[in-house]
């Protein structure tokens, strides 16, 4: 590019934003009262407005009117984007992307969570516009037709390009977004500042080598916010000239979106062309002429044979080694042979575990005699969330356990007695179902064949066959939990304390039998839990499959049909999504306050099917303004009519039995199938002349997540527990102290439901459970009225028959043998077992040694989407039934979802098995896992594709230790992760570079190397050794502070800063010519070896151990830490990239030049020569010569400013071309100027001290400053390359 071009390109191309005051650290104090207007530019490529209308998208609260043209000449606007906030008078106008940008996105937090991430932000929002736009504008606008073809300058920029791209490419290699765990302002600006080159520039073959920012890009234009403003965007196939818009009208608009598009649109709609224009477009006619010309050859040539060409080397695959060492389970692993050149995860990982289990490392007994010691160090138990026993780990389950299994290490290193205990749940339903159809598909017979013993012996042998699935996962996954603790649900030790807890409950009457609405699924024949409640949001008229019916039933509409009144001749409308329930209809509601029914008071509706007169009821809840006012009332098949039938005292009709069928209705409805009777009712109504209308209604439909089918509210009799006191108890816990919940933002929804909490429904209609120990009492006595199922008088609990016959006996007052015993059918629900996991794994109620040294826990840790099905539910019982928490905190973890955002779904086929992420699987393979599963054919096809679009490669084998540290990674305290599975890939590569940096380390430590058996300094360590402990203990320092604000991020970010950027990138090259030296140089041989044991020693106890009998490191054992050393190397690095960056300017990839050091005091020069080896060898110089200021620099070098205390200067003498440099040089010269020029405009205004803070003044004064001592370097290094010409 020639000198001065992309800088002066990018002034003609981008308008400066101007706003008052835009820094992160100064938020925008504006108050919008009124609908905010954006006016924004039409054209469709124009950058700068799509950001705007991007960040837009992301504020839906406060989204501003969009207006495609000119902003009002009174507001001054100097360019589009501009937003108007309220009025549009004064300070209420804001001009220019990054000025609009910004405000919306802050609007739609989408401007970082802290200050922290803002400044990030911001950082990202300099880099879109001063390092990616002006040259995307320089390689893009020449094809768009806007400035002329010069070749040459396309060529260099296209390269500049590519080189910024790589940059951002290497940054986003461990990342899915720019800065934290979703999108933000950085990805929409630098996402929109790289749209044209991904449109017309970066061919296939590009994206090829951009492999993260593809990724990265795909990712974010497939954003709904994006979607909403570009549409489906086709990437680039080849480099060729777009052709121009046609559409007038729009370039019309268009005329001031930028000087760039100004000239484009003038072409089309604009006044008389001038001669200069004219002869712009016979130039640009001429060079289109020849690129056709072009076009004709290359086909031409396609025509011609084919010469032969040498065959490309195929890319290296990452390699898979195995270890063939024969090593019997249990024994410990191979550590004496050689170790492979790189790292395979397989190699590595074998055949520890089992050695692991042998050594007893994950129990709390070891090392100990006697766990009822008093551990000075403290206890941590942790249970682990049951998963369900048919179940199989997907990367929600690893999340969890990569969480919980690195606090349980952590805690075990650092001397405590750690439990954390396994566990597996019976799974009812889902149990049940996973044997009946492999009992209906081998031998095609049902449960109700066998009979309740015999099919619970066929669960049991599923169970042992199939069950302990999960526990190998586990294991996989490294886990280290104590296996001979391992708990099953139905296991008689947790079967007996569930009997327990019941009886004792109901005793007190905390568990109680009444007949109430439950979620109910005619497929299943039980009532089932909100939990397995799907909530299937529709926008309208939708189809859906119903087990059990041939045909779709149709869903999301509106039908409204009139009840007669009785003894006149008005009519009241009403309106339903469910028509079919209106045959159990017993009353009509509408508010107390509506006029338009007054007169109705005292007054019946007439059913059109039967004889049942209904009255017209006021209650408060009925929304007076929607529809008609008025509401059907069906309280035994809904839960807001139920309650008004409660306090109106109406009949409660049940019309559905357990399958489905209409009973309690007048013929022909009797006996239909509910879904068939929704058709019939609708026609006989049309058939009276009482329908209405029917109209499309979004809503929500209730579905089976077991059974797909739709959920009805039905009356049951059913066993509920009583929760309004233990809830209280449960949130005043809280309230007090005595329970942490992190992160707090959970804090509203716990309150919200333990405050407004309902009893909770434990029946369910299974064989497959924890049968409830219940049974209905029949008397054989004149004296004692016969009972009803659904008196709880009449029903006693027993740990067996006969305790339950002696009570039933006291109770009415008569001889046992007049009693007679039905024990209950149902079991209970599987969170009533859950909810005491954590006391009666340790035999509860029976006093044994676990429950009194692991109860109450210390932590639970688990996904926030469970707290109040699982986490309330243990609080509460656990005070219930032993008066004590069963921990005391709460770690809630987000709730993992794809790359795309979206919920993980195997109908989306974005399950991923976290063992294929640690083998690897091929997408055939992936294809495969789908056929074999429940999902019906068109499911299957939908999920192909969805694995196709996701993974069209496969996933390649990551390795436990990758999967892990990326899911830690991950885990932010928030409520989502977006988890791409390519971000993981990342990890494995950083495994490699710690695999090389321990193999380098061992290699130059020798065989016959013995360790000091405590870490200390003996006074010779060199500088490198001094720095690189000192990061060492602010790596550990990080780390420990972090594990205990449950700040997982915090912990794998300066694990990877520290081994990666410290250590290889720093340390190990700076030492390298140490171990070169000769046998003179013995001493710094030595105390280099023993800091490079040091460091491995320790970071690789921080990262973590593959002993679990390690203790881990802290700062009081480490107390290195030096921020002087640390304040020195950062200065020493600073030159070091100054040096790179100028040998990277001048191409010197292999040649090593002299550099000269020119620093501004003696003390700078005395400490540039202490580290003058490092710089060295971390620079790749010949030599390094520190100068002082009033010290010569030979002629010949290259001048590079590394900071107000130093410059550089690369000597390049017969290197490089003198004269390109001298244009370089110039150009600079003029950026600084113009630089200091603006900012002396800017300082020079009047109100320039009044108006800005302090703070700015100050920078401001700094950058003018720093601007001036570069300028003064810049004309000495031109003097001085003019002496060479």
């Amino acid at each position: 590019m020639k000198p001065g071009t992309r800088r002066s390109l990018s002034r003609r191309c981008i308008r400066r934003t101007h706003v008052a005051l835009l820094t992160p650290a100064h938020c925008f104090c504006f108050i919008q009262k009124e609908m905010a207007t954006l006016y924004v530019s039409p054209h469709p490529d124009d950058f700068r407005s799509l950001l705007a209308l991007v960040a837009a998208e992301f504020c839906p609260s406060s989204r501003p009117r969009i207006l495609k043209e000119d902003p009002p000449a009174a507001l001054n606007a100097r360019s589009r984007p501009t937003l108007v906030l309220g009025a549009g008078d004064g300070d209420s106008v804001l001009c220019g992307a990054t000025a609009v940008s910004w405000y919306l996105a802050s609007q739609g937090k989408k401007a970082g969570v802290d200050t922290k991430q803002q400044s990030q932000v911001w950082q990202w929002l300099s880099f879109a516009d001063n390092e990616l736009n002006p040259v995307s504008c320089a390689v893009v606008f020449p094809l768009m037709g806007m400035m002329g073809v010069d070749k040459k300058l396309q060529q260099s920029s296209r390269a500049e390009l590519m080189r910024v791209l790589k940059v951002l490419d290497q940054t986003l290699e461990p990342r899915t977004f720019l800065v934290g765990e979703s999108i933000t302002l950085a990805d929409m600006a630098v996402a929109t500042a790289v749209l044209l080159p991904f449109k017309y520039v970066l061919e296939p073959s590009d994206r090829k080598v951009l492999t993260n920012v593809t990724r990265w890009f795909t990712t974010c234009i497939n954003q709904p916010g994006f979607l909403n403003v570009l549409g489906k965007i086709a990437l680039c196939e080849k480099m060729v000239p777009v052709t121009p818009k046609t559409n007038a009208a729009a370039n019309a608009q268009a005329a001031n979106a930028s000087p760039a598009v100004d000239s484009a649109d003038a072409a089309t709609n604009g006044p008389p062309k001038t001669e200069a224009q004219l002869k712009k477009e016979a130039k640009k006619r001429e060079k289109l002429e020849k690129f056709q010309q072009k076009k004709e050859m290359e086909a031409k040539k396609k025509t011609q044979p084919p010469t032969e060409k040498k065959a490309k080397p195929e890319k290296k695959e990452l390699g898979v080694i195995t270890y063939n060492v024969s090593t019997a389970p249990g024994e410990k692993k191979d550590v004496i042979s050689p170790l492979p050149d790189s790292y395979s995860p397989q190699y590595v990982e074998a055949a520890w575990y089992p050695w692991w289990e042998k050594q007893g490392f994950f129990k709390p007994e070891h090392g100990r005699k006697n766990i009822s010691e008093q551990n000075p160090r403290g206890t941590f138990m942790m249970c682990i969330p049951p998963p369900n026993v048919t179940g199989s780990l997907h990367l929600g389950h690893a999340l969890t356990n990569a969480i919980q299994d690195t606090l349980t290490r952590w805690h075990r290193m650092r001397g405590e007695t750690t439990l954390w205990n396994p566990g597996c749940d019976h799974a009812g339903i889902a149990t049940q179902v996973v044997v009946e159809k492999k009992l209906m598909r081998e031998r095609g017979i049902s449960r109700h064949d066998l009979g309740r013993e015999k099919f619970i012996q066929e669960v049991w042998k599923w169970k042992n066959e199939k069950g302990d699935r999960i526990y190998h996962q586990l294991k996989k996954l490294g886990s280290s939990l104590d296996w001979d603790r391992a708990c099953f649900t139905m296991d008689s030790k947790l079967s007996y304390a569930v009997q327990e807890a019941f009886i004792r409950m109901h005793d007190e009457g905390v568990i109680y039998r009444s007949k109430r609405l439950v979620n109910w699924s005619c497929s299943l024949n039980s009532a089932i839990s909100d939990i397995e409640v799907d909530k299937k949001e529709l926008t309208g008229r939708t189809l859906l499959p119903v087990p059990g019916y041939k045909e779709k039933v149709e869903f999301g509409v509106l039908v409204s049909f009139a009840y007669k009144v009785d003894g006149s001749d008005e009519e009241v409308i009403v309106a339903t999504t469910r028509i079919e329930t209106m045959l159990g209809d017993t009353a009509v509601a509408v508010h107390p306050a509506d006029s338009r029914y007054q007169h109705l008071k005292g007054k019946m509706v007439l059913h059109p099917f039967c004889d049942r007169k209904m009255p017209i009821v006021f209650d408060d809840f009925v929304d007076m303004s929607f529809g008609t006012g008025a509401v059907k009332i069906t309280p035994a098949h809904d839960h807001n009519d139920y309650e008004v039938g409660e306090r109106h005292n109406l009949p409660f009709i049940n019309i559905l039995d357990e399958n489905g069928l209409l009973i309690n209705v007048p013929p022909p409805f009797l006996g239909m199938k509910r879904f068939e009777a929704r058709k019939a009712v609708l026609q006989a109504l049309k058939d009276r002349g009482q329908f209405k209308e029917i109209k499309d209604n979004p809503m929500v439909v209730p579905v089976c997540s077991r059974s797909k089918d739709i959920v009805e509210p039905l009356m049951k009799p059913q066993w509920y527990v009583s929760c309004t006191d233990m809830g209280k108890q449960a949130a005043d816990a809280v309230r007090e102290g005595r329970l942490k919940i992190i992160p707090d933002h959970h804090l509203k929804t716990w309150f919200n439901w333990m405050d407004n909490i309902r009893d909770w429904c434990i029946s369910r209609q299974l064989w497959w459970g924890h049968r409830i120990p219940a049974y209905f009492v029949t008397v054989s006595d004149a004296s004692v009225k016969p009972g009803e199922d659904m008196d709880g008088h009449y029903w006693v609990s027993g740990r067996t028959e006969d305790e339950a016959r002696e009570k039933a006996a006291k109770r009415f007052n008569v001889s046992a043998d007049k009693i007679t015993l039905r024990q209950d059918e149902d079991v209970l629900d599987t969170w009533f077992s859950s909810g005491i996991f954590p006391f009666s794994i340790f035999g509860w109620p029976n006093e044994t040694q676990d429950l009194n040294v692991f109860y109450p826990g210390t932590l639970l840790e688990t996904g926030h989407d469970i707290l109040f099905f699982w986490v309330a539910r243990m609080v509460m019982m656990g005070l219930k039934l032993t008066g004590k928490l069963p921990f005391k905190e709460v770690y809630l973890h987000a709730v993992v979802r794809d790359a795309h955002g979206r919920k993980m779904s195997k109908s989306l086929g974005n399950v991923i098995d976290p063992l294929d992420v640690i083998t690897g699987i091929s997408l055939e393979g992936l294809h495969a896992q789908l056929t074999d599963s429940n999902l019906d054919p068109l499911e299957v096809e939908k999920a192909k594709q969805g694995q196709k679009s996701d993974y069209p490669n496969g996933i390649p084998e990551c390795g436990t230790d990758a999967l892990r540290f990326a899911l830690c990674a991950y885990t932010s305290q928030g409520r989502d992760i977006n988890l791409d599975v390519n971000r993981i890939l990342g990890y494995r590569h950083f495994c490699n570079k710690l695999w090389n940096a321990v193999k380098f380390a061992m290699k130059t430590l020798g065989d016959n190397f013995v360790p000091s058996e405590k870490a200390q300094l003996c006074g010779d360590e060199s500088v490198s050794d001094r720095w690189i402990l000192s990061r060492l203990c602010a790596a550990v320092g990080l780390c420990d502070a972090a594990f205990k604000a449950y700040d997982f991020p915090a912990i794998t970010t300066a694990i990877y800063n520290f081994w990666l950027y410290e250590l290889c990138d720093v340390y190990l090259e700076s030492v390298k010519p140490v171990f070169g030296k000769a046998e003179e140089d013995s001493t710094s041989q030595r105390q280099a070896l023993v800091s490079t044991r040091g460091y491995q020693d320790d970071d690789l106890r921080v990262i973590h151990p593959a002993s679990a009998v390690t203790s881990y490191p802290d700062t009081e054992e480490l107390c290195w830490h030096s921020e002087e050393v640390d304040r020195d190397m950062e200065f020493i690095m600073t030159v070091v990239k100054t040096i790179r960056s100028l040998r990277a300017d001048y191409n010197l990839t292999k040649t090593r030049a002299d550099c000269y050091l020119q620093c501004i005091d003696s003390a700078t020069a005395s400490l540039v020569q202490k580290y003058s080896l490092q710089i060295q060898t971390l620079s790749y110089s010949q030599a390094i010569i520190p100068l002082t200021a009033t010290e010569p620099v030979p002629e010949g070098c290259a001048v590079a400013i590394a900071s107000d205390r130093c410059t550089v200067n690369l000597m390049l003498k017969g290197l490089i071309d003198v004269e390109k440099e001298v244009a370089k040089l110039m150009t600079k010269k003029g950026d600084l100027e113009k630089q200091m020029e603006k900012l002396r405009e800017k300082i020079g205004k009047s109100d320039y001290k009044e108006k800005v803070p302090v703070k700015v003044q100050e920078q401001d004064a700094e950058k003018l400053r720093q601007s001036q001592t570069e300028l003064e370097k810049v004309k000495e290094a031109t003097d001085n390359f003019r002496k060479m010409m």
